[in-house]
């Protein structure tokens, strides 16, 4: 660990841009900590970028500095890492990602060993021994460093052997993000035997998240297929976008599982979702008679309340759905699976499936800070309050501070379309104008 620096997990682990915010000193110190912390075996899986080999080398190395044995997944979705610490028998599992983030950031979190989130007592901990100089064994007390063959056919062969949809001739278009599902997503699906289109699965470690993926979704055409599924970068989320050519997000996704499930008398528990939920969504799940529970912004809180209930599903608008019965964490591979499952079954177009709920007008302004407590400042408050009173029963505004990113978020929804992209718009400005003065 450098003098004078500090590492700090955020809402998803430590991020930063590689090797000046998140630095190799920095990954060693985490892998040595970790060592300490979990033992081993401890696994680890990286995405696509170009400071990825270098993170998670520094990582591994520092958790074989403190002794502890290392499986190197290599490239993989961050819920393969999850999905096979378990399978080898792994204390614990550590990803080097940073998501949905351009490729310059990178970051790293750890799993435990059944490839849940950990509790914000053991990342505490984790902090304070990286800021240790630990000791370190010598001799045979040196932990080894393995690399794990063919890791995505591991990981595609665990999830096809819980979850493998009757399929067969189904036109699907998978865009990759040029991120960690490049290789394991088109090999899943390919053993299905549907009508198979690929893109974003050519990554140079620079263009993952660039212009492909679930960040860029509405960009994809799904003409001539029958649904097309968009990745994030390290694959824990996915899109979709219906045969007709509209983008079916999380809301839509987990509202047609839940009530498949409920159907099938297979829903237990109900289904967590964040406030960033739609509207529409809320509507939807009244009039099933599906109980739900309402969580801040973070795949932690979700995965914490779905834990608490016993539930099946829970996830977020973004895509991060946690289906309980397959995955420990939010998994886009099972996601996509499970839905292109409900299609075959059901045999409706995803476009029908998808009306299960209206979805009101929503507008979503981020707005780049130096400062996030700026969320706090008076005036923003009074924006909000203004906001809220011209809304009234008819919609809804939620602000907040990102937990990865400088920014801020303003949300709206309203049945007024113009009204919505208006009050967002006024608070957004509110928040750039307060940002630039300073926070009060």
């Amino acid at each position: 660990m450098v003098e004078g620096r500090r590492i700090s997990f955020g809402t998803d682990g430590v991020r930063g841009v590689a090797n000046a915010g998140l630095r190799p000193e920095d990954a060693l110190a985490l892998g040595l900590a970790a060592a300490r912390v979990f033992g081993g075996p401890l696994v680890l899986g990286r995405d696509t970028r170009l400071s990825g080999g270098m993170l998670s080398g520094a990582l591994a190395s520092g958790a074989a500095s403190g002794g502890a044995r290392v499986l190197d997944l290599g490239v993989l979705p961050t819920p393969g890492v999850a999905a096979l610490a378990p399978r080898l028998g792994a204390a614990a599992a550590g990803v080097v990602s940073a998501s949905h983030n351009p490729y310059p950031d990178n970051g790293i979190k750890f799993l435990s060993g059944e490839g849940r989130k950990l509790p914000d007592a053991r990342e505490r901990e984790l902090e304070g021994l990286a800021d240790e100089d630990l000791e370190r064994p010598i001799g045979a007390g040196v932990g080894a460093i393995e690399q794990v063959p063919d890791a995505p056919g591991l990981y595609a062969e665990t999830v096809l052997s819980r979850l493998r949809p009757p399929a067969e001739g189904l036109r699907v278009l998978l865009d990759c993000a040029n991120g960690a599902a490049y290789e394991v997503a088109p090999l899943a699906f390919g053993e299905l035997d549907v009508k198979l289109t690929v893109v974003g699965d050519k990554p140079d470690g620079t263009n993952i998240n660039e212009g492909v993926g679930s960040t860029h979704v509405e960009k994809l055409e799904a003409s001539g297929h029958d649904v097309a599924l968009a990745f994030d970068g390290d694959a824990d989320r996915v899109l979709a976008v219906d045969e007709e050519g509209r983008v079916v997000d999380g809301d839509r996704i987990l509202a047609i599982l839940a009530r498949d499930l409920a159907e099938r008398g297979t829903l237990a528990g109900g289904v967590v979702v964040t406030v960033m939920s739609n509207l529409g969504f809320f509507k939807a799940m009244d009039a099933l008679g599906i109980p739900y529970e309402v969580t801040p912004v973070g795949d932690r809180h979700v995965a914490e309340a779905m834990q608490r209930r016993g539930a099946s599903l829970g996830g977020e608008q973004s895509g991060h759905v946690i289906h309980a019965r397959y995955a420990t964490t939010g998994d886009g591979l099972v996601t996509a699976l499970a839905l292109l499952d409900v299609m075959a079954r059901s045999g409706k177009p995803l476009s029908e499936l998808a009306r299960v709920m209206d979805q009101y007008p929503q507008a979503l302004v981020n707005v780049r800070v130096e400062d996030r407590a700026v969320a706090g400042a008076w005036e923003v408050k009074e924006a909000v309050a203004r906001a809220e009173r011209r809304l009234g029963s008819e919609g809804r505004i939620l602000l907040r501070p990102s937990g990865t990113e400088p920014l801020v978020r303003v949300m709206v929804e309203h049945v007024d379309g113009a009204v919505c992209r208006e009050v967002c718009e006024e608070v957004a400005g509110v928040v750039t104008s307060s940002s630039k003065v300073g926070v009060s």
